[in-house]
């Protein structure tokens, strides 16, 4: 497997500049960030994630505030307490997205919240405490323990919000497969631990966020956002 310094140099000469390169990292937020802010947030970016898979991200984002105001501000307890016939009401509402699938997963996703709120004392100190050296462990948890957070959807989630996590992107992937990592993309968890190892090395290597590193591969393909 190279070095991260060789994966570096060709994301430099793919950007053109190490400044190009730079400017296009995304941003994570710092542990403490992460444990203030309230579970609503986190609860209104998970269903906005779910709602995001298969369609145009800026229409979802265009009628978010209906939906914050369809679910309660995403309070966890209120969503938690709405009943069948409150979802069901919902899909006569022409101002949110009506998939019925998706709108039983918030409250699915309230429900186990309050049970991480108990445990934890909020979902971001759950997410804080989470070691990035293990992310695909948190990716697990989410898929297992939550509702529609399976396949990137878990990742992907934890990116919006700020949390360090690497994507894996078909860009991403075809560099795993390239450095002869994996021979696919990463879905049994022996895949998915042996693309964190390689991950691993490159955060031991360079010291950056797990986030950065993952952005800074892909620039050396195609350069898929990652």
């Amino acid at each position: 497997m190279r070095s991260f310094q060789s994966i570096y140099d060709t994301a430099v000469l793919h950007k053109g500049s190490a400044k190009a390169v730079e400017s296009l990292l995304p941003d994570i937020r710092a542990e403490s960030d992460l444990r203030e802010l309230p579970n609503h947030y986190y609860l209104s970016e998970m269903s906005r994630r779910i709602f995001r898979a298969g369609l145009k991200h800026s229409m979802v984002d265009a009628k978010w505030p209906a939906f914050e105001q369809a679910f309660f501000e995403f309070d966890p307890y209120q969503v938690a307490m709405m009943s069948d016939e409150d979802l069901e009401s919902l899909m006569q509402n022409d101002r949110i997205i009506r998939h019925f699938g998706k709108i039983k997963a918030v409250r699915g996703n309230a429900i186990w919240m309050l049970d991480v709120i108990r445990e934890f004392g909020s979902f971001g100190a759950l997410l804080a405490d989470w070691p990035a050296d293990n992310i695909v462990g948190l990716w697990t948890l989410l898929k297992k323990q939550g509702t529609q957070m399976g396949g990137q959807s878990g990742a992907r989630f934890l990116r919006m919000v700020g949390k360090d996590t690497f994507l894996l992107t078909e860009d991403v992937v075809n560099v795993l497969k390239a450095e002869g990592v994996v021979d696919k993309m990463p879905t049994s968890q022996r895949d998915l631990l042996k693309a964190q190892e390689a991950f691993n090395q490159w955060q031991l290597e360079s010291g950056r966020p797990m986030a950065e590193i993952s952005r800074i591969v892909s620039f050396t393909t195609n350069a898929r956002a990652a």
